[in-house]
């Protein structure tokens, strides 16, 4: 059980394999006939009596998260951690429950949910919240270390994501949108806490009678306004003409779709239904999977880069015929960009760009939100809104009065009306 290569010559059975780790504690492996196993724990319970849960999967075909996968290792830990819990709770004892306690539980939570957002919520605590707040008894915190918290938060610089014991790195900017940007990341912190914390009074109200701790501290306001930047049509095509041909290609493949930059290297030729005009994305960033509905220029693209290809073969390759990985779009875009004259831009503004031109066309708001992979207009609505026509906008430009006065009509001079009661020099 203590290695992928150990596991993998155990037989497929209903029946766990277990392993002793204390006096009453077991740790199980569950090994399906496909798919990856399931790491089980076995608490004696007494009267002869035993408990079996399920708790995390294997990392017998991924790398342990520590969250939803676990190593061996990790699943021993884990399984232990579960078993004091329970010993305490049993014998009545319960000790004060730290803002750490809170988040590790959330954690936990989310992972068993299989939630994305688990990732996200563990580098969030482990770099914003745990070094700060994390000893803090729930009960003990104030609304004041609250706020002070998050006010410093929003005024830190922001960190630059390192491997795992490098040194800490910080991004330098004068960028004027860089206190904004802060404070918004400073709010989804705060969601993260706030999150974890309601869990833990939900869980354990007895232990945590108030939660007023945490709901005084208010979010910043008006910072999370997005400013949405997207390409003209002719930047869109001086990009393109600045590509290498495979990473125009990717482009090509972004601004046609709307689709994100992941889920456009997962693409495979067979994803492309060329009767329908559809683009199948299976893997996407809310495990969703969706249909994108592509004009005729845009099945037309596709066409050709399918054309007299396998279909399980990857629908964008780089021109070493190798995948596109993480961060591999960065220093092509950025090249294209210097190339092209375009002020530069991340990958991403290719969705937006997809997606702006849409809502200016007038394509209604939830069949853009549909392409795009939101399950309601919110997210569109919030973006682009803006961009969209609207009913009173036509009838003002339709309908409110125009004075036809020339930009550089000179200013004529009206003459003086005479005072009712005589001239102003004899008034005054």
């Amino acid at each position: 059980m203590d290695s992928r290569t150990a596991r993998s010559r155990l037989k497929a059975r209903g029946k766990p394999y277990w392993r002793g780790l204390e006096p009453g504690l077991h740790l199980g492996y569950r090994k399906p006939l496909s798919g990856a196993g399931k790491w089980l724990a076995r608490h004696y319970v007494g009267d002869q009596t035993y408990k079996v849960e399920t708790i995390a999967t294997a990392d017998d075909f991924s790398d342990a998260d520590g969250v939803a996968i676990l190593s061996f290792p990790q699943a021993q830990t884990l399984a232990r951690a579960r078993m004091v819990a329970r010993a305490h709770t049993a014998a009545g004892k319960t000790e004060p429950l730290t803002v750490r306690d809170a988040i590790e539980a959330y954690i936990t939570y989310l992972g068993s949910k299989r939630s994305r957002s688990a990732k996200e919520a563990r580098y969030a605590a482990d770099a914003f919240i745990l070094p700060v707040l994390g000893p803090i008894e729930i009960n003990a915190l104030t609304p004041e270390q609250g706020r002070a918290w998050l006010a410093n938060l929003a005024k830190a610089p922001a960190r630059v994501r390192t491997k795992k014991g490098e040194e800490q790195q910080f991004k330098s900017t004068n960028d004027p949108e860089n206190e904004r940007r802060r404070k918004s990341s400073a709010n989804r912190v705060l969601t993260i806490l706030k999150a974890a914390l309601n869990l833990a009074a939900h869980d354990r109200p007895k232990a945590i009678p108030s939660d007023a701790a945490w709901r005084r501290v208010k979010p910043f306001e008006g910072v999370d306004s997005a400013r949405v930047r997207y390409l003209t049509l002719d930047e869109a095509k001086r990009l393109l003409a600045a590509c290498l041909p495979a990473f125009r290609r990717l482009a090509r493949g972004a601004l046609e779709t709307g689709a994100r930059y992941g889920e456009l290297c997962a693409l495979t030729v067979a994803d492309f239904n060329a009767d329908s005009g559809t683009i199948a994305v299976r893997q996407s960033k809310s495990d969703e999977p969706r249909h994108i509905v592509l004009t005729a220029e845009g099945a037309a693209f596709f066409a050709s880069v399918a054309q007299d290809r396998p279909g399980h073969e990857l629908m964008f390759l780089k021109d070493n015929h190798q995948a596109w990985a993480r961060d591999h779009q960065k220093d092509p875009i950025a090249e294209a960009c210097e190339l092209a004259k375009i002020k530069p831009a991340n990958f991403h503004v290719l969705r937006h760009t997809w997606a702006s031109h849409a809502v200016m066309n007038r394509v209604p708001l939830m069949v853009v939100a549909k392409n795009l992979g939101h399950s309601t207009t919110k997210m569109v609505e919030k973006h682009y809104g803006h961009l969209a026509p609207s009913y009173v906008a036509d009838a003002i430009r339709a309908g409110a009065p125009r004075f036809d006065v020339a930009p550089k009509a000179e200013a004529i001079r009206l003459k003086e009306p005479a005072c009712l009661f005589g001239t102003r020099s004899e008034i005054s």
